[in-house]
């Protein structure tokens, strides 16, 4: 799947149960190198099926938009207006430039609503693609995960231009 060929849309409610397996599916593929067993565990919420239960609670407040290829969803992205909250690709799609699109996608949303910068909080695994993606780290810090454990993330942020839009 090349980059033009992404086709991004508005998530669904129907797309909780499918992004809740995407969202399983990455952190169980990650090793237990940067965080561990007991930390990823708690990250995926102590799931291994999917609920989308959380997710339809989020999106009343965020912006959810799907990567989908052949009526599949295959990665998403929240936000809220100049915060990207979560990105995932399930891992059988990872390193196609899912991930790329929707953080492109998310940059242009931002910048049409007049903001010149973005925010995110990075797991230590995807520090490096988002350095890729023109980001920079800010700060190490703790981030309290909805089962109240603390794990190490990156701060990162974004400075928005007409050059590097689309990237």
């Amino acid at each position: 799947m090349s980059a033009n060929k992404i086709s991004l849309r508005p998530a669904e409610e129907t797309d909780a149960w499918p992004m809740s397996a995407i969202h399983i599916a990455a952190i169980k593929a990650l090793p237990p190198t940067l965080y561990t067993e007991k930390e990823l565990l708690a990250w995926r919420n102590y799931r291994d099926k999917p609920d989308g239960s959380n997710i339809l609670r989020s999106m009343k407040v965020e912006t959810f938009w799907v990567a989908v290829e052949r009526d599949r969803v295959t990665g998403f992205a929240s936000y809220m207006v100049d915060e990207l909250i979560g990105l995932y690709v399930h891992p059988k799609y990872q390193g196609k430039g899912i991930g790329r699109a929707l953080v492109g996608h998310f940059c242009n949303e931002a910048a049409n609503h007049g903001m010149d910068k973005v925010m995110t909080t990075a797991s230590l695994y995807a520090e490096g693609f988002y350095l890729r993606q023109g980001f920079i780290a800010i700060q190490r810090a703790p981030h309290q995960l909805r089962s109240c454990i603390i794990v190490p993330v990156t701060k990162m942020s974004k400075t928005l231009s007409d050059t590097n839009l689309n990237s």
